[in-house]
This record gives C-alpha cells, sequence and structure tokens, in this order.
C-alpha cells in the first residue's frame, strides 16, 4: 500500500478530536517497511532527496492536518488561516523562512537523550509536527521513550508518554494548542523529550510540516 492511501484510509475525524483534545495521537503502522528502509537511506543525503519520500509525507499531512491548525487559529481569534495545499504554503514562506528547522533524523545512542523543548520560537510555524521511531523500541534499543509534558495556567504540569512502535506516526502539536475550559479556550503549552537510551541506538524523525526548501 502506497503512503498516500495509507493516510488518506485513516480516520480523520477521530484524528481532528484527539488532537483537540489531547495534542498529540499516534497513527500505527502508517510507515511500511519498504517506506521505513527508503527514509532510514535517506539520513546522509537528504538535501538531495528530500523532494521525494518526505515531500511526499509532507504534503499529504499538511492537507491532512491544515483543518485543525486553522480551528487552533480560529478558536484563539488568531485572524491567520493556513491555505489548504501545501504548496499554496511554501509560496507564502518562501524567502521568509527563518531556516532555523533542526535535524530531520534524530540517532541517539547509549546514554544519550533529548532534552524537553519546543518549537513555538520557529517563524511561520505550522502548529503540529510528525514524529516516528525507525527501528523497533525493545529490540534495537531499550529506553528512548517519546515524553511530552501540558502545562495549563495555573496547574501542574501533566506527562504524557507516546507508546511509538516501529511503523508509526505521532502527531504533535509544535508548542502550543487550544484547551475549552469552563470560560472559553485558553493556550496549552506542550514540550517534548526523548528520555535516555538504555542500550543499542534510537532512530527517529522529527518532522515540520513548514519547512521551505
Amino acid at each position: 500500500m502506497s503512503v498516500t492511501h495509507a493516510i488518506d484510509r485513516l480516520d480523520w475525524p477521530g484524528i481532528e478530536a484527539q488532537l483537540n483534545e489531547e495534542g498529540c495521537v499516534v497513527l500505527p503502522g502508517v510507515l511500511d517497511d519498504g517506506l521505513i528502509a527508503e527514509l532510514l537511506s535517506l539520513s546522509g543525503a537528504w538535501e538531495e532527496t528530500r523532494r521525494d519520500v518526505i515531500e511526499e509525507l509532507r504534503k499529504h499531512f499538511y492537507e491532512r492536518l491544515v483543518p485543525t491548525a486553522n480551528h487552533w487559529n480560529a478558536v484563539r481569534d488568531v485572524a491567520d488561516r493556513f491555505p489548504a495545499t501545501l504548496g499554496e504554503w511554501m509560496a507564502h514562506v518562501r524567502g521568509v523562512s527563518d531556516d532555523s528547522s533542526p535535524p530531520i533524523f534524530k540517532r541517539l545512542r547509549v546514554d544519550e537523550h533529548e532534552a524537553l523543548h519546543q518549537y513555538g520560537e520557529r517563524a511561520h510555524a505550522f502548529p503540529l509536527q510528525l514524529v516516528a521511531v525507525l527501528n523497533e523500541p525493545g529490540k534495537d534499543f531499550s529506553g528512548g521513550e517519546f515524553v511530552m509534558t501540558e502545562q495549563r495556567p495555573r496547574m501542574q504540569s501533566r506527562p504524557i508518554v507516546l507508546p511509538l512502535r516501529r511503523g508509526d506516526l505521532g502527531v504533535i502539536a509544535v508548542a502550543h494548542r487550544p484547551h475549552k475550559g469552563a470560560k472559553g479556550y485558553y493556550r496549552v503549552s506542550l514540550k517534548h523529550a526523548i528520555s535516555r537510551v538504555r542500550s543499542g541506538e534510537r532512530i527517529g524523525i522529527e518532522l515540520f510540516l513548514d519547512d521551505a526548501p
């Protein structure tokens, strides 16, 4: 099955509902063995190959997630709206992107981790991003869990573990999302991290949907 068909077959109303409720969702088995192998082969030649499989993922997920992104802006009274297609968005940000996107591929070896962070300071940030693990937890590495924290006003941080397996894709809020409380919507801040790898090597990706070529 092509990645396009795999994306189209997903329960998008359910995905949008969970993103609105939690700010993150796991999409099981979207990446098949062939696609994972292709992604792994790109890690040393990103600039030459980015318009192929990576761009296909970005294009189709952008188009599916843009209704959620625009809904989030609407309920927060943000006037800006994202266009319907990635091509239109790239035309808008081309030449004004801050070129500060972090590396796509994340390789963590024994005792390495990624500290809590968020990317909300990036100019022209689309509010959602993709994350994935390209090898198998418990077999190729141990530890390396993908964790998030959610901070609501006047409340303690809430920890979240995103249970990613090889082939799963996670969709997460880049930095902020709206939450509906008793007095209307307010902004929730989210950060994410990868816990210490205890053995082996963890290979993953973080893919932004607003990274202009």
